[in-house]
Parts: structure tokens; sequence; C-alpha cells
């Protein structure tokens, strides 16, 4: 309903998505989707398009001028705590996504600190007369030690988001 509202809205005031999402500083594409149903405006957003289409909230929200303002308060109640639950589940999402790419890093450093191990630095025993080899050496030895000084840091910081993004339950 807050979808369509906001298109029927929009296009009675004469106004593109574009224009709307000039209005409101934010692109063009995040309009669309609130108007294709795909994403809700948070509260402060909803009072930010309220301004710039000169419609108040309630309108937007599909209220009746007519309702009594009991009837009004609880149906824009349970409107925002619909709005809200979204929110969470959005949160919730990107959370577990961040979750899982500190468990990746965590993964992906793990692995080159093995495969260096393995490679046990061969670069120390090139000929660097030949000038490849010897930028070549020297990129491999510039990518190891700042890996081996760097990944010890960024593994701790990934460990620590593991841990702050892990689902309480």
């Amino acid at each position: 309903m807050l979808n369509e509202n906001i298109k029927a809205i929009r296009k009675s005031k004469g106004l593109s998505q574009e224009e709307l999402a000039v209005r409101l500083n934010v692109v063009r594409q995040t309009v669309s989707k609130w108007e294709n149903g795909l994403s809700v405006p948070d509260s402060d957003m909803l009072i930010l398009i309220s301004e710039s289409l000169e419609t108040p909230v309630s309108a937007l929200l599909g209220e009746t001028v007519a309702e009594s303002e009991a009837d009004s308060l609880k149906s824009i109640s349970e409107k925002l705590e619909v709005i809200n639950l979204q929110l969470a589940q959005r949160n919730n999402a990107r959370k577990r996504i961040l979750h899982w790419l500190f468990i990746s890093l965590c993964f992906v450093i793990v692995t080159v600190f093995a495969v260096l191990i393995v490679l046990n630095s061969p670069y120390q025993r090139w000929n660097y007369n030949d000038p490849e080899t010897a930028v070549f050496g020297a990129v491999f030895h510039v990518f190891e030690y700042l890996f081996v000084r760097l990944a010890p840091v960024i593994f701790i910081g990934a460990v620590a988001g593991i841990f702050l993004t892990r689902k309480k339950e």
C-alpha cells in the first residue's frame, strides 16, 4: 500500500522518480525500489518523503482523514511495526553476510600462510641477473613481507568480527 501511495502521489505532483530522488538526496533506484515494494523507507525518510510531496505521512501510509484519531494511531503503529520488522530482517541478513565474509577472510589468510610456508621463500634462490626475475622476486618478497606483518592483525580483527556478528540465541 505504501509503495502504491508513493507512486500515485508522486505522479499526481508531476514528479519523475529522478526528481523525487534528487529532493530526497537518494538515487533513483531507491525510489524505484520503494514504489515496486522491494524495500521500505525508514521512518525518517518517510517524513522527508511526506514533506517533499507536501502530503501527510498518514496519506502515504494509506490512512483516510475520516478515521478517528485512535484508529489512525493504531493503524500507523501497526504499519510502522511492519516496517521495523522488515528493517530488522534486512539488518539480520547483512549481519549473516558479514559473519560469513569474516569466516572467509580467516580461511584465506590461513591458506595463504600455508602456501607461503610450503614455498619457503623460493625467490631467495633465484638468479637475479635477469631483470624480469629481479622485478618478480622483489614483488614476491614485498608481498610476503607485508602479508606476514599485516595478516595477523587482520586475522585477529576477522576473528573478533566473527564473534561480534555471530547469531545469539
